[in-house]
Order: C-alpha cells, then sequence, then structure tokens
C-alpha cells in the first residue's frame, strides 16, 4: 500500500476567492511566510523595531513574555527571511544591533493595524471567549 499523497505535492488552484489568483506552485510558501510573519513574537518584534536598531537586551525588555529561546528564534527567521538585519560590531564587550529592512518596514503598518484592531477589540474577543467557554463547560458536564 502506498502512502496517501502529500496534500502539497498534489496543491491545486483554487477555483475562485481571492485565492483563485495564486499560482497553485506558490501556495505552500505563502502559507509558510503567513506562517512565519504572522506569529505573535514576530509581529511584536517588527513594531518594535519601528524606531529603529536595537540591541537583544532592549528587544527582550521592549516584549513582555517572550523568552530568550523564543526571542532568538524568531529573530534569526525575521533575519533569514529578510525583514530584519543583524549587525554585529567589533567593540568590546561586542555590541549586535537588530533594524528593520525595507522589506521588515512594509511589514510594520500592517502589523500595527492588526495589533491595533486586536487592541480596540479585546473586551467583545473575550466576551466571546468566556461565553464560548461556558457553553463548552456546560455541555461537558
Amino acid at each position: 500500500m502506498g502512502a496517501m499523497p502529500d496534500s502539497t505535492d498534489t496543491e491545486m488552484a483554487a477555483a475562485n476567492g481571492p485565492c483563485a489568483s495564486i499560482p497553485a506552485e506558490h501556495m505552500a510558501f505563502i502559507r509558510q511566510v503567513l506562517d512565519r510573519v504572522g506569529d505573535k513574537w514576530s509581529m511584536l518584534i517588527i513594531v518594535v523595531l519601528e524606531n529603529g536598531p536595537l540591541r537583544y537586551t532592549d528587544l527582550q525588555r521592549q516584549i513582555p513574555g517572550i523568552s530568550q529561546r523564543m526571542l532568538t528564534h524568531t529573530l534569526r527567521q525575521l533575519v533569514e527571511d529578510g525583514l530584519v538585519t543583524r549587525t554585529a560590531y567589533a567593540e568590546v564587550p561586542p555590541r549586535v544591533e537588530y533594524a528593520l529592512t525595507p522589506l521588515g518596514r512594509g511589514l510594520h503598518s500592517i502589523a500595527m493595524q492588526l495589533i491595533g484592531w486586536v487592541s480596540d477589540h479585546h473586551g467583545e474577543i473575550h466576551a466571546h471567549r468566556s461565553r464560548a467557554g461556558a457553553v463548552t463547560a456546560s455541555s461537558r458536564s
């Protein structure tokens, strides 16, 4: 028996809607990039870097809740995708700064809009989650 083909191996173009204009062979890459740039830590790093280069410790201070491991991992991915630059200065002690690239600056306004939307609708979303949680809990009883 052969293994079932992975959905990315047999990618088909959407018949209609906003995804219809995207070539089928680009969809897996688009999903991957959206997953990367759309995660909470990437969004927060991009908005924090708006005012210019920051050192690692400054980034960590300005993004509450991010672990050292997650900050390192996310910065590495943002650098790999060309959204952030990493500049090491040959000083004692060594200094490393991170800054938005032109590509990253283009994502900044989108990230700010999304974060602003979440902030504006925090109470409403929280209320919906509370109601959904109460319904789920009562249906299990």
